[in-house]
């Protein structure tokens, strides 16, 4: 019986994990190929293309994908529900809150320059770091209108046809930037350029499936409806950013404190490759992440805790395992990591060394993603905020920053500090996942969607009470 469960859950679980991973690999292949293009082109470029990366991109994309996750909570569970009709306006308000902040976050990619040298980093790169940071604000606004599509795809389980377009965009990207950096020489600029081009190509091509009739339900046109009840949308919204910058910025404020160590670029550049991998490797964490906030969103929606819970434990189990196997083949090739993005001896062996680290935390890169994703698809957003912030703030880089600039650990010591808070959080998380009352937390999914702009009229499938044999049936 639990075989049986089990094999039904995951496959559930593929069929959105799968081309999630894939989405989720080629849209962040699309920034690789562009440190790939640009890395060779010399250390100075690499480690200002990589800051910008890192720091100022990673800080809006961070603000920009927590404010659009708010729809995983409300999307998912209002399709548990059977309330398609509200997905179309919740992607629309998303789309208000993601525009007005990336117009916010506007003077921060303007500014770079100044502010990275205010941050004590290396003039050359804050000067270079600064002119790509202008080029590329285009993809800022690009990240906004991508978030609230994804989210409002991914909560129907539309997640093929994702797959299917950003493939090509990245395909694309290749092309564009072979033509601007390799053939025209146009340098950094080019590599901007290719971006924009790229990701707006993305947006385009899931905005015209949206609307070309494949969901009548879900989706009837731009409404006036989208600008109502937008306080308690943004209330959400802002809880799901601060819950995923705060984690996301903790990797930025690993790169700032990298740049201030005595040899910033070699130092940068060993810990931004280290980064490339890392963040590869947890693409696919974040597949399960989607895969699983889908499943817990859609079981609570639908008046099913213990499926909810079930699916957890399966995901997580999943993941985990995937998460074993790549940490070894890290362990076992961390000397050849560097090859594809440097031709620098001093960053080759600099990165070789963190390499030792990168394995374990790619391991726990594997689980705390698809337990944040739990907790974005049963709505605990603000609790995790502050899970984070002592986890991240008071652990990781205190321990960190000790490591590197007292113990004269430098990159590995920075590195370390950032494991340990990884591991911490990491461990909260897990307990609070497996202690949760799922049935409760049922209980406030329907309240929830009552009250932003679901149910005129009670549920065919009541709470209470729960028939066992229903809730198995999930």
């Amino acid at each position: 019986m639990v075989c049986k469960k089990t094999w039904e859950e995951s496959k559930k679980m593929w069929h959105i994990a799968g081309p999630a991973i894939l989405t989720a690999i080629f849209q962040f292949s699309i920034g690789v190929v562009t440190v790939v293009y640009v890395g060779h082109m010399g250390d100075v470029e690499l480690a200002a293309i990589s800051v910008v990366q890192n720091v100022i991109e990673g800080f809006a994309y961070g603000i920009l994908l927590g404010m659009g996750s708010a729809l995983e909570t409300l999307c998912g569970q209002a399709v548990g529900a059977g309330q398609l009709n509200m997905l179309g306006i919740y992607m629309q308000r998303s789309w208000i809150i993601t525009g007005v902040t990336a117009l916010i976050l506007t003077p921060l990619y303007i500014l770079t320059s100044p502010i990275l040298k205010s941050l004590h980093q290396n003039h050359d790169i804050a000067e270079m770091a600064g002119k790509f940071a202008i080029w590329v604000i285009p993809e800022l606004f690009a990240y906004a209108v991508n978030f609230p599509l994804q989210k409002f795809l991914q909560s129907q389980s539309k997640v093929w046809v994702m797959t299917i377009i950003s493939g090509f965009g990245l395909g694309f990207h290749v092309f564009l930037n072979w033509v601007f950096v390799t053939k025209l020489g146009c340098g950094l600029a080019g590599a901007a350029v290719a971006g924009n081009i790229s990701w707006w190509f993305i947006n385009l091509a899931q905005f015209v499936y949206v609307i070309c009739g494949i969901f009548p339900e879900s989706w009837t046109g731009f409404s006036l409806s989208a600008f109502r009840n937008l306080a308690s949308f943004v209330k959400l919204s802002i809880a799901s950013a601060i819950m995923l910058c705060l984690e996301l910025w903790y990797y930025t404020a690993v790169i700032i404190l990298v740049g201030c160590l005595t040899n910033p670029k070699v130092a940068v550049d060993a810990i931004s490759i280290c980064m490339n991998y890392q963040l590869w490797a947890l693409m696919i964490a974040l597949g399960f992440n989607t895969a699983v906030s889908v499943r817990v969103s859609n079981e609570l929606g639908a008046g099913h805790p213990k499926a909810a819970k079930f699916s957890v434990l399966v995901t997580v189990a999943t993941s985990a395992l995937i998460g074993l196997l790549f940490s070894i083949a890290v362990l076992i090739s961390r000397t050849h990591l560097p090859n594809l993005f440097t031709d620098v001896p001093e960053v080759a062996r600099e990165t070789a060394k963190i390499g030792y680290l990168l394995g374990p935390t790619i391991l726990l890169n594997s689980i705390q993603p698809v337990l944040s994703g739990v907790a974005i698809g049963a709505g605990w957003q603000s609790m995790v905020a502050f899970i984070n912030t002592g986890c991240y703030y008071l652990f990781g880089l205190p321990i960190g920053a000790v490591l590197g600039f007292k113990f004269k650990l430098n990159a590995l010591g920075i590195w370390s500090g950032m494991l340990v808070g990884c591991l911490v959080q990491t461990v909260i998380l897990m307990v609070i996942s497996f202690r949760t009352n799922w049935k409760k937390e049922a209980f406030e999914a329907e309240e929830r969607i009552g009250t932003w702009g679901g149910l005129s009229k009670p549920q065919e499938h009541e709470l209470v009470p729960t028939s066992p044999k229903k809730d198995n049936e999930s």
